[in-house]
C-alpha cells in the first residue's frame, strides 16, 4: 500500500472539486483494501473508499481521515462468467468482453469509474444495466467486521440503486462477478436512439463491435466519454436521474416510458432543459454541458458549493414548473 498525503479530492474525481485528502492510501489488492478499511476503523478515522472518481461531488474542506484509492486489477473468467477486481477500470472490461465475444454490457461502453461502484449505483445506459448480468457482489461487511457475499437479491437492485446504496459506507465492494452471454450480437437493443443508430429495430441485434462504437459515438456527441482534452466531459455524467411518476402525472410534451405498475419514467433532459437550462447555461464556473443539459460541468477553480448550488437551483425550477422532483445522481460526501 502506498500512502500519501499530497493530494487534492479534485485531481481524483472527473468534476474536479473537492479539498485535500490528509491521507490517501492506494491499494492494489483485495486484501489490501480489507486492510486499509479496518485499519481506519480501528482508528476511528473518517473513511471515504474512492473508486474512479466519475460519480462522486467531493467536500470543498477536503477529508479529515483516510481516502482509500481501490487500484485492484484482474478479469478471471471461468466459462461465460467473469470474476473483476473492484478497481479494474470499467470501460475496459466492457472492451474485454467485445472482444471475447461475450453479450451483456456492450451498451454500457464509455461509463467512466470502475468495476466496484458499478452495482452499488446500479449503472445503466441505453438499455442494459448491470443488475442484469451480475450474480455476485464479494463485499467487506464493516458493521459485521467480515467478508461475504451478496446475491442480486441481497443486493436489492433498483433504478439507479441498491441495498449498498441505500446503506451508505456498510458495504465496500471487493470483486463482482458477472455472467454474460456467448456469441458475436448483442442483447436485444432496447433504446431507441442506440436502434436508429445501428440501423435496427428496438428489440433486434446487432454485432457486439458495432453496439460498442455505436454507443461511444453517442457518448463522445454528448461530452460523456471522459477525456481530459474535452471540457464538456468534467462531469458526472447525467447529473439527475429520470424521474419516475404515477401516470396520471406525466408531463404534457415530456418523453416518456412505461415503468411498471402504473407508472411512467420521464426524461430528466427534457425537464432541465424546459425548465429553463438548456445546453450551456452556466452561472461562473459551473452550468450544463454545451452537447447535453443533464451533465453539469465544471470550470478551473469551482467549488462543490457552487456545483450544489446550481444544481439545487434545477431542481427548484423543474419542482415549479412541473411538480416532479429531480434526484442527484453522483454522491455528495461530507466529512
Amino acid at each position: 500500500m502506498q500512502v500519501r498525503s499530497d493530494v487534492r479530492l479534485a485531481d481524483l474525481t472527473t468534476l474536479a472539486v473537492g479539498g485535500p485528502a490528509v491521507r490517501l492510501i492506494e491499494v492494489e489488492t483485495a486484501a489490501e483494501l480489507v486492510t486499509a478499511v479496518r485499519d481506519a476503523d480501528e482508528a476511528r478515522r473518517p473513511l471515504l473508499v474512492l473508486g474512479g472518481g466519475s460519480n462522486l461531488i467531493a467536500p470543498d474542506e477536503g477529508w479529515p481521515g483516510d481516502v482509500v484509492a481501490v487500484r485492484s486489477r484482474g478479469i478471471e473468467r471461468a466459462g461465460n462468467s467473469l470474476v473483476v477486481q473492484a478497481g479494474e477500470d470499467w470501460d475496459f472490461l466492457v472492451g474485454y468482453t467485445v472482444e471475447a465475444g461475450l453479450a451483456g454490457m456492450e451498451a454500457l461502453s464509455g461509463i467512466p469509474g470502475s468495476t466496484g461502484a458499478t452495482p452499488v449505483q446500479n449503472v445503466g445506459a441505453y438499455g442494459q444495466e448491470v443488475a442484469q448480468t451480475i450474480t455476485e457482489v464479494h463485499v467487506y461487511d464493516r458493521a459485521e467486521k467480515t467478508q461475504r457475499v451478496l446475491s442480486p437479491a441481497e443486493c436489492g437492485f433498483a433504478y439507479r440503486d441498491s441495498r449498498l446504496k441505500r446503506e451508505p459506507g456498510r458495504f465496500v465492494v471487493l470483486e463482482v462477478t458477472f455472467a454474460l452471454h456467448p456469441g458475436e450480437l448483442s442483447r436485444p437493443v432496447g433504446y431507441a436512439e442506440l436502434a436508429r443508430s445501428l440501423g435496427v429495430e428496438v428489440g433486434g441485434t446487432a454485432p457486439l463491435a458495432a453496439v460498442r462504437d455505436a454507443v461511444l459515438a453517442l457518448r463522445r456527441g454528448k461530452g460523456m466519454v471522459w477525456d481530459p482534452a474535452d471540457p464538456d466531459s468534467r462531469s458526472a455524467g447525467s447529473f439527475f436521474t429520470n424521474p419516475i411518476v404515477p401516470a396520471e402525472q406525466a408531463v404534457e410534451g415530456c418523453p416518456s416510458w412505461p415503468a411498471g405498475d402504473g407508472q411512467v419514467k420521464l426524461s430528466a433532459a427534457w425537464l432541465v432543459q424546459h425548465a429553463g437550462f438548456g445546453r450551456g447555461t452556466r452561472d461562473g464556473r459551473v452550468g450544463t454541458s454545451s452537447r447535453h443539459s443533464l451533465a453539469l460541468t465544471t470550470a478551473d477553480g469551482a467549488t462543490a458549493a457552487e456545483l450544489l448550488a446550481f444544481a439545487g437551483g434545477i431542481v427548484a425550477a423543474v419542482e415549479e414548473q412541473f411538480g416532479v422532483t429531480l434526484e442527484r445522481e453522483p454522491t455528495a460526501v461530507r466529512p
